[in-house]
């Protein structure tokens, strides 16, 4: 088994489109089933949501920076750490992200390198 990475871009930032109280309590039902799901097949080692703020480290100076700052697509808002038989189960995992379910929402996943 392989680990692989899942960011959540868009729409998990709350760059997605405004929901009514019923519709984000649905929505994170959504999110709770698909987790739980992973969970039970063995496949989730771990999520979190990430908060919108942070710092950026750059270059030899070692600058301490305010950001991220990207354009809103293209923040990571949270992350899942899943196990995997190859790409291809790992790429169906992500499928059945509850971001897809918004077009500004996209899955990146990257397979774990071993040191």
């Amino acid at each position: 088994m392989a680990e692989f990475l899942l960011l959540f871009r868009g729409a998990a930032a709350g760059h997605g489109p405004v929901l009514s109280p019923d519709e984000r309590e649905a929505q994170m039902q959504r999110w709770m089933n698909w987790l739980g799901d992973l969970t039970k097949q063995g496949k989730m080692l771990g999520a979190q949501p990430l908060e919108a703020t942070g710092k950026v480290i750059q270059g030899t100076r070692k600058t301490v920076i305010d950001g991220p700052f990207a354009e809103g697509k293209e923040i990571v808002g949270g992350y899942l750490l899943c196990k995997a038989s190859n790409w291809d189960v790992a790429v169906e995992i992500s499928k059945g992200c509850p971001i897809l379910e918004h077009e500004q929402g996209t899955v990146e996943v990257r397979a774990v390198g071993q040191m």
